[in-house]
């Protein structure tokens, strides 16, 4: 019989850092520039995200993965949802379509099709496989034969390849390394080619010019020991359309304190801090400000209690 298959299962994560001191203990993946998903395959077909969201009517496109033809009892593969552009770069702008969309309309999974990308293999036919090495998971997951993109020896310049192609960077995990669900492990590390870290949105400024009625800017926050604290504005990024549906998602949540602890400049309207966004940004000031952020996207794959400084 085995083991029953564990459901849901949540993600282990990486820390981010820089490439490892001793490469050769590590093998590297490129990091894409997606959402984490989970694959259930038990008879059914069952896909999940972080925090245990039901991701099955999302994304349909990969309940066609391809697992139901393998012969396989069941299975639970770990990947990332992605949105190719029209270069055959992950467009994490193009994925945003999606990502709100519980029960897409078929004009939408042709406008906007997603892909999944398995890299790790987390229970098979009835064996867990959580405390094999990664090395051995992986060997497992490529003779499945299910489009895994394959992985490379942590001597390889992968960074300097995702760099050149335009691609977020690398993932190095230890090839000893066991998975520990919900974990945020030293043993897998984010290298990224671009600086980009989750805000929450606390609030945003009224637009003006061709702006006017709507968002012109949001206001960005960490949460720290003393609270909700204010990194900046940030107010490019968007087109007309993402800053539409930000004012739709954005007025409900309205509140008529600012929730951050420390001043805020301008006149802004206040939100619940609820929702949480990824931005792009040159440096840190001295008094922890975001200097030239670039709004990337909504993340609601992240709780706002993990976004930290």
């Amino acid at each position: 019989m085995g083991d029953p298959m564990p459901f849901p299962v949540e993600p282990m994560l990486a820390m981010p850092g820089e490439l490892p001191e001793r490469p050769e203990l590590y093998g590297l993946e490129v990091k894409w520039d997606g959402i984490r998903a989970i694959i259930h395959v038990d008879g059914g077909f069952r896909v999940t995200g972080r925090h245990g969201a039901d991701y099955t009517r999302r994304y349909p496109e990969i309940s066609g993965f391809g697992l139901r033809n393998l012969g396989l009892r069941n299975a639970v593969i770990d990947g990332e949802v992605v949105s190719f552009d029209r270069h055959g770069r992950p467009s994490f702008k193009r994925l945003q379509h999606r990502m709100h969309l519980t029960d897409p309309e078929p004009a939408m999974l042709r406008l906007y099709p997603v892909t999944y990308l398995p890299f790790d293999l987390l229970y098979l036919n009835g064996t867990p496989l959580f405390d094999l090495p990664y090395r051995d998971r992986r060997t497992l997951l490529d003779e499945l034969d299910i489009g895994a993109p394959p992985y490379f020896p942590g001597t390889t310049d992968l960074l300097g390849a995702t760099h050149a192609q335009g691609l977020e960077g690398v993932v190095a995990k230890r090839l000893d390394s066991p998975y520990r669900p919900g974990t945020r492990s030293p043993w897998w590390v984010k290298v990224k080619n671009l600086t980009t870290r989750e805000v929450v949105v606390g609030g945003w400024k009224p637009g003006k010019g061709r702006r006017a009625g709507g968002v012109g800017s949001l206001v960005m926050g960490v949460f720290t020991g003393q609270g909700l604290t204010y990194v900046g504005h940030v107010g490019t990024g968007f087109t007309d359309a993402l800053l539409d549906e930000l004012h739709e998602l954005l007025r409900p949540l309205e509140i008529r304190r600012s929730p951050f602890r420390n001043e805020v400049p301008w006149r802004n309207r206040w939100v619940r801090p609820e929702l949480v966004g990824e931005v792009a940004y040159t440096m840190w000031t001295a008094d922890l400000k975001l200097r030239h952020p670039v709004w990337r996207g909504l993340r609601p794959d992240k709780l706002p209690a993990e976004v930290t400084l």
